[in-house]
């Protein structure tokens, strides 16, 4: 695995110069347009993180340099996102907007067009854990097709769930192989975190060491694309070695990384570009 991380390490400096992005999303505005209500019980959330989004119906933009506009699911997986558009209208001057919308169809990303920015879109690789995620009874090929769908819209940031089944790796790495065919303009990997409340709150994370290797893998088959580690992680000491570990991986982008990676970050000579909006914005800030 070290040769492989120096493998990692030097294609980032081949391809990229030598600056990481930290980011601390304190002025993006978290909303959900369903409230604190989502119809799926998925295993790994079972609609706890849409509690901690501000409603957009008493949602408080000021300060806020951008969105992200989100929501609970439907039965069938999409976000309802033509809910409350004359809010999200309100919303819409002067800031950046990143949708979270699910498997929606064209009919809804015709309506929400002119509020859409950037789309963070969840890329799952394996049929038998969208149905025992989500319980849904979706593929990967339509999760594909939703994706091709809304590049014609807007930036689209895949986002990956490393862990997603239970702490389990499976589809992640079919994932890879279908966003090489895909050309993302980005990547965003994040890592199952045990929460309480739901079904999968008694199972472990995925172990360092198979987060770094999905990491590794990523930075040596995207060798250009930027490579986020996105908010969701597991804390501690565990966030301590992964975000050290990524750096030396040749990540591009660390969402509120842990003092460690800082400090290996001035160990081996980047320069760090601090932000305060989520990391899919600084995407849409660079175009």
């Amino acid at each position: 695995m070290h040769e492989r991380v120096r493998e990692a390490w030097n294609i980032r400096q081949m391809n990229f110069p030598p600056v990481i992005g930290f980011d601390y999303p304190l002025n993006t505005l978290v909303v959900s347009l369903t409230g604190p209500d989502c119809e799926l019980d998925c295993a790994h959330c079972g609609g706890q993180y849409v509690k901690s989004m501000a409603p957009i119906w008493s949602a408080n933009p000021q300060g806020a340099t951008s969105c992200l506009i989100s929501g609970g699911c439907d039965q069938t997986g999409r976000v309802p996102v033509t809910n409350h558009l004359d809010r999200v209208e309100a919303l819409r001057p002067g800031r950046i907007m990143n949708w979270h919308v699910g498997l929606i169809g064209k009919e809804e990303a015709d309506a929400i067009a002119p509020y859409v920015d950037i789309i963070s879109f969840d890329l799952v690789g394996d049929d038998e854990t969208i149905k025992e995620v989500y319980g849904i009874d979706r593929t990967v090929e339509e999760y594909v097709g939703t994706y091709r769908l809304l590049r014609k819209y807007a930036t689209v940031i895949p986002h990956i769930t490393i862990g997603l089944r239970g702490g389990h790796i499976g589809g992640e790495y079919r994932a890879l192989d279908i966003l090489k065919e895909l050309e993302p303009d980005a990547v965003t990997f994040i890592v199952f975190t045990p929460t309480p409340g739901t079904r999968y709150a008694d199972c472990e994370p995925p172990g360092v060491e198979d987060v770094l290797d999905l990491l590794v893998e990523a930075r040596l088959r995207f060798p250009t694309v930027p490579i986020h580690l996105g908010c969701m992680r597991p804390h501690g000491g565990y966030r301590d070695k992964l975000d050290s570990l990524a750096v030396r991986a040749g990540v591009n982008v660390i969402v509120s990384p842990a003092r460690a990676a800082v400090a290996v970050a001035q160990e081996l000579g980047l320069e760090i570009d601090k932000r305060d909006e989520c990391c899919a914005v600084r995407l849409k800030r660079e175009d």
